[in-house]
């Protein structure tokens, strides 16, 4: 199938980008490093395409977006991801100096999206409405910003080191890092405050009820209060960049979990299907 070869052409293109990684992480002055950034940077779009085109083949297919099964809710979040990171670093280039925060990502995600079935899934009545798109579209620009942030402030974290302070010596310091991750983390929070808002006025439109605390409801507010949590402590406790990368770290797994985990763990319906 063409959707098939389009995906696996896009995901060689995401462990090349994981391959390069490496080599391109952070001394920006060195000719090998600025390099592989460079082609990091090249791989990662040329991803991009294929991994849309694969994409749009499925939604013409199907006549529906990838929003039902875990399959395409994975290579759905997958390439905003990516998207929203590449786009970041053309505005912030201090970003692919890091580009190996992303590969872990992307390998997890790969890996996970060829185990799941592709079989295509039943689209309920409720997903059709606008506000399924305007939430999709919000929870995606929260979870890759998030994961942005995640990445600039992993600087701190390497620069601990002797190998990573060696590595990362022509990089800004670490405040640099750390305002840069704020400003993400904060964008990141407006977004998840709208997929919240959204979602509730979703529910209200196909349930009749705002806000039910079901499973994934629940666990989105934890996730909500984690990151209103963790900029709060970085605007009055002032910590240590390196501290409030690790609170990041804590808040994108469980935004992470809450997003491909426990939706299809729990048992109470939150997928459209009443």
């Amino acid at each position: 199938m063409p959707e098939s070869l389009l995906l696996w052409a896009a995901l060689g293109g995401y462990g090349l980008v994981a391959a390069l990684a490496w080599p391109a992480l952070g001394a920006v002055a060195l000719p090998r490093a600025r390099q592989a950034q460079q082609l990091a940077t090249l791989a990662l779009i040329a991803a991009l395409a294929l991994h849309t085109l694969a994409l749009a083949t499925r939604w013409r297919a199907l006549g529906h977006g990838p929003f039902t099964t875990m399959h395409e809710i994975l290579s759905s979040n997958l390439w905003s991801l990516a998207l929203v990171f590449a786009l970041s670093t053309a505005r912030v280039r201090e970003l692919r100096a890091v580009v190996l925060m992303l590969a872990p990502v992307l390998l997890v995600m790969g890996v996970w999206l060829l185990m799941a079935d592709a079989r295509p899934g039943h689209l309920p009545p409720t997903y059709d409405t606008l506000l399924l798109y305007l939430h999709t579209l919000v929870g995606k620009l929260y979870l890759g910003l998030l994961l942005v942030a995640l990445a600039l402030v992993a600087v701190p974290w390497l620069r601990c080191s002797g190998w990573g302070a060696r590595r990362c010596v022509d990089l800004p310091d670490d405040r640099r890092f750390d305002t840069l991750a704020h400003r993400f983390a904060a964008y990141a929070f407006v977004f998840d405050t709208l997929m919240l808002i959204v979602g509730a006025a979703w529910a209200q439109d196909a349930w009749g009820r705002y806000w039910a605390w079901d499973p994934l409801e629940s666990w989105a507010f934890v996730s909500w209060l984690a990151l209103a949590a963790a900029l709060h402590a970085r605007a009055t406790l002032r910590p240590a960049p390196a501290l409030f990368g690790l609170w990041l770290l804590g808040v994108f797994v469980l935004a992470f979990v809450t997003f491909f985990g426990v939706p299809f763990i729990s048992t109470v319906p939150h997928k459209g299907a009443i």
